[in-house]
């Protein structure tokens, strides 16, 4: 069982990734969006180390370098598969808590795949809507009460922003009004 400490400290370092993985959905720009998101990889590994996830804490690290990377514009393929491979390797090996531990491993995973193929932030929002759903249970279980409350309304949040930017609904939205 957790000191009640550790458990304060680790939400208190959970409200800082909350802080900056709010700002970053606001974002409009791929390399804003992705700015922010690097806060929220630090604080993001200051939790797990402190709430004792230890998967989440790897993953946190190559979201570091993967966001890093996009950020200054040097996330090729080569770097995209050495960090999807390292994530799913490490992340599965130090991971001590069952299948709870895989969730940040698969989200980690499969967003490091978007982040290479996304051009624009709205593909970053679909994206972020997926990683953040599996987080929000990961959070949960460690105890990360800011950061779960704040993913599942970010999740929530982003899913309405993506929607309201998609040229898809707009088309059809004015369609539908006209009926």
């Amino acid at each position: 069982m957790k000191m009640i400490s550790t458990v304060i400290l680790g939400n208190i370092f959970s409200l800082g990734a909350a802080i900056c993985l709010t700002v970053s959905v606001i974002k409009k720009t791929k390399t804003d969006f992705i700015g922010w998101q690097i806060g929220d990889d630090i604080f993001g590994c200051l939790t797990c180390l402190t709430l004792g996830s230890y998967s989440a804490l790897t993953v946190c690290l190559v979201c570091f370098i993967r966001n890093l990377l996009a950020y200054k514009n040097k996330l090729n393929r080569l770097l995209t598969g050495i960090l999807f491979l390292t994530n799913i390797i490490v992340g599965l090996y130090v991971n001590n808590l069952g299948a709870i531990g895989w969730l940040p491993v698969i989200a980690a995973a499969s967003y490091t795949i978007f982040v290479y193929l996304a051009k624009t932030a709205q593909h970053m929002r679909i994206a972020l809507i997926s990683n953040l759903s599996l987080w929000v249970i990961h959070c949960l279980y460690i105890q990360a009460y800011p950061s779960a409350f704040v993913n599942l309304s970010i999740c929530l949040w982003t899913i309405y922003q993506a929607l309201k930017r998609s040229k898809w609904i707009k088309k059809n939205a004015i369609k539908l009004m006209a009926q």
